[in-house]
């Protein structure tokens, strides 16, 4: 055999060594980080149960995402599947389900801060968003979970292809306790309305696909066929330019297209089509107003509803 495509076939064979090696390595360290234990702060919270904070715990539900991975009962459901290895299930958190034995700081641990009560990271929840919601926020949809009925039992699913795992044990995938500052305490209410400050609460719900800055770009453990998140600050190069009225975002929230009638993807329309319009005109006006390049504040902040 020539001697240069005996060459070339060691030079490839050690590539693919090198690069099985390092795959291999970052699924041990993903195992490693996944068993990590978190110490947090999570005191627990006073919750009550009155007709008001029921409702205002629903609107946050339903509004917020919570039904898009747990289902509009709690009961659970698939909200990820390729077909391709990549697989995921919100469990069921009615009481009987994945919540039967929390405590009260169990449930402050797990949605402020992305920590299962044993103290192990939780990978897939958006708790860098849940973090800075203000206790009564935070304490009104522990109350509606609470008070919902027993359903179907669907277990939590978390399988990741090992590529997934690899970029995770690297720190490329970030899992949720990894994102946030837990240190920072929950943040001060302010008076609900149409207000820049008010608006800074309800992006919130944002930072999870469109990052902290709401600069968007690929979105952190999708699947590699989702669409990057759009950058949401006003310039050359921002989704915004599309919405120039409140009402035009609105019309995108219930509808899911753009107004040139194209159809979005990956956008949580379940829970956009429940938010009330204080929160979309804020949200709006927040948007409007960022600088560009400006980094997104975690800053006191209103109930949002």
């Amino acid at each position: 055999m020539n001697r240069w495509i005996r060459r070339g076939l060691w030079g490839a064979a050690g590539v693919v060594a090198l690069a099985a090696g390092a795959v291999g390595t970052g699924v041990f360290l993903a195992d490693e980080k996944m068993n990590r234990i978190v110490s947090v702060d999570a005191a627990p919270l006073a919750v009550a149960h009155d007709a008001a904070t029921l409702e205002r715990g629903r609107y946050l539900y339903t509004s917020r995402g919570c039904a898009d991975c747990h289902a509009a009962d709690g009961g659970g459901r698939t909200f990820v599947d390729d077909g391709k290895g990549l697989k995921l299930a919100g469990p069921d958190i009615t009481p009987a389900g994945a919540v039967a034995g929390y405590r009260p700081e169990d449930w402050v641990r797990t949605l402020r801060h992305g920590v299962k009560p044993g103290g192990k990271p939780l990978m897939i929840m958006p708790s860098e968003e849940f973090n800075r919601w203000t206790d009564a926020d935070l304490g009104a949809v522990i109350a509606y979970v609470q008070s919902l009925p027993a359903a179907g039992g669907q277990r939590a699913v978390l399988d990741l292809p090992v590529p997934v795992r690899a970029l995770y044990g690297f720190g490329l995938v970030k899992d949720a306790a990894e994102k946030i500052d837990h240190t920072l305490p929950p943040p001060q209410p302010v008076a609900e309305g149409v207000t820049i400050e008010h608006g800074r609460y309800v992006a919130n719900m944002c930072i999870g696909c469109h990052g902290r800055q709401l600069a968007g770009g690929r979105i952190p453990g999708g699947p590699p066929d989702w669409p990057a998140a759009a950058d949401l600050r006003p310039g050359s190069s921002s989704a915004m330019g599309r919405y120039p009225s409140a009402d035009a975002m609105l019309a995108m929230f219930k509808s899911g297209q753009r107004p040139d009638g194209t159809p979005l993807q990956v956008m949580p329309f379940e829970a956009l089509r429940e938010m009330n319009e204080v929160d979309a005109r804020a949200l709006h006006l927040y948007l409007s107003n960022l600088p560009q390049g400006s980094v997104t504040a975690q800053a006191p902040s209103a109930r949002g509803g």
